[in-house]
């Protein structure tokens, strides 16, 4: 039997394996994978035995090849209530990432990336086999357990260290090529059990032997990492002397504490304990794995398998195969290991989506209103509405005032530019002409300010309680709406700004305007009448009689401004509305290019946030442990 133990390959099986179908050109791969059965095949023709002696080799140890099978993938099997649930937290996983792919950087979202590529390659290979390593540090006994599992010496144990140089596979049945090559497992180190009465319970399971995970060799502690990142399950073996190596738990055991349910820790070299000293490792042990957060499985409940064994004497290693082969046909190992994964992730993307005490985001309807403030008094809507005020009580008193006053405003209306450029003349002559062109600039950076702390605090109230990633996206993406803002509301000022302040056109009138003209224009003829009057009977043309003209022309002279001060109290009321009206339009205006502008892509940007939460609820929801029938 030396030459089942020879771990080199035999030359000839790997230039067979070259060969090639003449008429496909498909490579044909007959050769035993391990190259052992081979030459025991050939060492035995030697001897001179027959063909069918060699039958009992074949049963001892061959290789796990995809000849004759569907190469590790098969017909998936209806999906248990586990399986779909797991199915809708990996989509919305997806959808997560890709909503966030453009709002947070790769190497945040790299991990869910990883979950979701091992997710989907370990879902289209066969879900009938379940993939356990046993893991150990040197000197664990974790190659003296692996074929003491697997019934044949298969893995090389010995006093030399490290003595596994490569993960090395025992597989019960046939199809499980596809998740070997999965774990880049040569074909060389690929094998089977020994075909005994145990081992139908056991079938369906491929038990992977790793390097120390403590080894001096850095290539030994890659191959670990990188099969441990991609099995269903783990056998941790240690030993009494070294099960609380920090290197065991803090490497591995705690940042892998969500995967209790797929994790067995088994304490070999309970041999070398005498009396109940193996019950105190055991429950130092069970100490120690709490305290690494690792949920124990103990009265039912679900969680990481503890046990002692001796793999050398055999004591215990039945009760683990008996476990290993209920946990493995459950086949729901692969499923309870991506939900970790999942759980993993999620709770590493948490700090991205959730903020504690916050609701939900979005714009108060005070913020709004005073984001809509702030534009109005950069703009100068109220100034403009006063503005407009002014202009329609201009217009009645205008309409409605005595005509001498009218053409005394008239008068001064063809005196004031004269007048005003000579003031203007006087200003540029004392210098002050650069002031006077410094008030427009102060007074647009000032307004530019107004604008800038308007979109500066309604982004600040957006963000309340928002995770920093979105937190900075929203702000960015005011910032954005905000970059051309304040020539929009420029142009708006100076558009129907002006039009409201001085309009075109002259402002509506009331309805008793005509009625207030007409007695004006009675009460200037009363004084004319009784003007003329007056002076027929100075020239001596009219009989003399001095009261009736002087009182027509006091009630002319007196009605004149009583209907002009009664005009003007009327027109207080429509020419109020009507300036609050020019405020509500240049108002109006304003706040629909803030909202165009500023508001509406923060509410964009807020909704799709609420989107990635709600797709970060539904990845985390099943946060909490799959049910197993494993006790």
């Amino acid at each position: 039997m030396s030459a089942l133990t020879d771990p080199e390959p035999d030359a000839d099986a790997d230039a067979d394996a070259d060969r090639t179908d003449a008429r496909t050109g498909d490579r044909i791969d007959d050769r035993w994978d391990d190259g052992l059965i081979a030459r025991s095949r050939r060492a035995g023709a030697d001897e001179g035995e027959d063909d069918t002696g060699s039958d009992g080799d074949d049963a001892l140890v061959r290789a796990v090849s995809g000849v004759g099978s569907d190469g590790g993938k098969s017909a998936a099997p209806p999906l248990s209530p586990e399986g779909r649930a797991l199915r809708a937290r990996l989509d919305a996983l997806r959808q997560l990432v890709g909503l966030s792919r453009t709002r947070l950087d790769g190497k945040t979202l790299a991990e869910a990336g990883r979950v979701l590529d091992e997710a989907a390659a370990r879902r289209g290979l066969s879900p009938q086999h379940t993939v356990v390593a046993v893991a150990g540090a040197t000197g664990s006994g974790k190659s003296t357990l692996f074929n003491s599992l697997a019934g044949v010496q298969i893995s090389e144990t010995g006093l030399r260290r490290p003595t596994t140089a490569a993960p090395i596979a025992c597989s019960w049945s046939d199809g499980a090529a596809g998740l070997l090559d999965r774990l880049e497992i040569p074909g060389r180190l690929r094998r089977r059990p020994r075909e005994t009465s145990e081992t139908g319970a056991l079938r369906g399971m491929v038990l992977v032997d790793l390097p120390d995970l403590d080894s001096a060799v850095g290539a030994h502690r890659d191959h670990v990492d990188r099969v441990l990142a991609l099995v269903d399950a783990v056998v941790w073996v240690v030993d009494p002397e070294k099960y609380a190596d920090a290197v065991l738990h803090e490497r591995y055991l705690r940042p892998l504490a969500g995967h209790a349910e797929v994790t067995f820790v088994v304490l070999n070299q309970v041999d070398r304990l005498p009396g109940e000293a193996a019950d105190l490792v055991l429950d130092d042990l069970r100490r120690l794995l709490d305290e690494d957060g690792i949920a124990l499985g103990e009265h039912g409940e679900p969680g990481a398998t503890v046990l002692g064994l001796s793999a050398l004497t055999g004591e215990g290693v039945g009760e683990l195969r008996e476990l290993l082969g209920q946990f493995t046909q459950e086949k729901g190992a692969a499923t309870r290991r991506i939900s970790a994964d999942v759980d993993r992730a999620a709770v590493r993307l948490r700090p991205l989506y959730v903020a504690d005490g916050h609701a939900g985001p979005e714009i108060g309807e005070a913020a709004r209103a005073e984001f809509e403030d702030r534009l109005a008094e950069a703009v100068g809507a109220y100034a403009a509405g006063l503005a407009a005020e002014r202009a329609w009580r201009r217009n009645a008193g205008k309409a409605c005032g005595t005509p001498w006053l009218r053409l005394w405003r008239w008068y001064e209306s063809r005196r004031a530019p004269r007048t005003l450029s000579g003031l203007a003349a006087l200003a540029a002559i004392g210098g002050r002409g650069a002031a006077a062109e410094q008030g427009p600039v102060e007074e647009e950076v000032t307004a530019r300010q107004r604008v800038e702390q308007a979109v500066r605090a309604v982004a600040d109230e957006a963000v309340t309680g928002l995770p920093e990633p979105w937190a900075q996206a929203v702000r960015e993406t005011a910032v954005r709406g905000a970059d051309r803002l304040p020539e929009a509301l420029d142009e708006i000022a100076v558009t129907l700004g002006a039009a409201v302040a001085v309009p075109s056109a002259k402002p509506p009138r009331p309805a008793w305007w005509p009625a207030a003209v007409l007695g004006q224009a009675a009460m200037t003829l009363l004084q004319i009448y009784g003007g003329l009057w007056l002076v027929g009977q100075i020239v001596g043309v009219l009989e003399p009689r001095l009261l009736p003209p002087v009182l027509l022309m006091v009630a002319g002279i007196i009605g004149g401004p009583l209907v002009e001060w009664a005009c003007s109290i009327a027109a207080r009321g429509p020419a109020r509305r009507y300036g609050q009206d020019a405020e509500r339009r240049l108002r109006q205006a304003a706040a629909g290019c803030g909202r165009a502008r500023v508001l509406e892509p923060v509410a964009a940007e807020l909704l799709r946030y609420r989107e990635v939460r709600e797709q970060y609820a539904a990845v985390a929801a099943g946060g909490t442990k799959l049910s197993t029938t494993r006790q």
